[in-house]
């Protein structure tokens, strides 16, 4: 059967967005609270968060995890996002009630960091009613406590290694939900997939990159335009 044509609708001011690289669509994708997400834009940009194709956002970021930023984030997002609750520097009850905040707030999961004591993994897994994600950096990660612990996704992010990363961990847990870091080209993309991830984060260009382009383009129509009149 050939492919259906899909309507594409959208308006002169908003078709300038960020769109996330075509060959994420060949994950399979993981299914929270029935929305299917295969790509995860790895931002706390709000104006990119508000100007994306992508289907979730995942918001960490190496600073001690605030209220103020969550809700920011969540209330300016109209797709789903995994709110960063700590992990490293944060534990303990912070982690705790950051988790619950993000929770109340609308997030459709939380993130630990690599570094999460496995007590604090346990007492968030108690608290909140949403998937806890935690972070893995290495084959070396220690990751069988946290799942016994209640971890429902975890997300690999292990540089140039991550497809080899994948790969470990899919073959030691065969239906484990996995998201991980795609690289910048389709190929890398592809090979993370292909090792065994279920969804991909994607890290976008900067604000200063998007408008570098802008401004190239913006220079160059005044230049055609000077042109045209002299």
């Amino acid at each position: 059967m050939s492919d259906q044509f899909i309507p594409n609708i959208t308006t002169e001011l908003r078709k300038d967005i960020v769109k996330v690289p075509e060959a994420i669509q060949e994950a399979s994708g993981i299914i929270v609270f029935g929305k299917k997400i295969r790509s995860i834009i790895y931002t706390t940009d709000i104006a990119i968060i508000r100007n994306t194709n992508a289907n979730a956002v995942i918001a960490v970021y190496p600073f001690t995890p605030h209220p103020a930023i969550t809700k920011s984030i969540i209330e300016a997002a109209d797709i789903p996002v995994f709110s960063g609750v700590g992990g490293g520097l944060t534990q303990g009850i912070r982690a705790n009630y950051m988790s619950l905040f993000a929770e109340a707030q609308g997030s459709i999961g939380v993130v630990l960091n690599g570094p999460t004591p496995v007590d604090t993994v346990e007492e968030v897994c108690k608290i909140v009613d949403i998937p806890v994600v935690c972070t893995v950096t290495s084959a070396y990660s220690l990751i069988e406590e946290k799942l016994e612990s209640g971890v429902k996704i975890i997300n690999i992010s292990a540089g140039r290694d991550t497809p080899e990363v994948v790969a470990y961990f899919r073959k030691l847990y065969p239906e484990l939900p996995i998201m991980a870091t795609g690289g910048p080209t389709d190929e890398s993309i592809r090979a993370t997939i292909q090792a065994g991830a279920n969804a991909i984060t994607y890290t976008p260009p900067s604000n200063g990159e998007l408008f570098s382009k802008k401004m190239d383009l913006y220079r160059q129509q005044e230049l055609e335009k000077y042109k045209r009149l002299y």
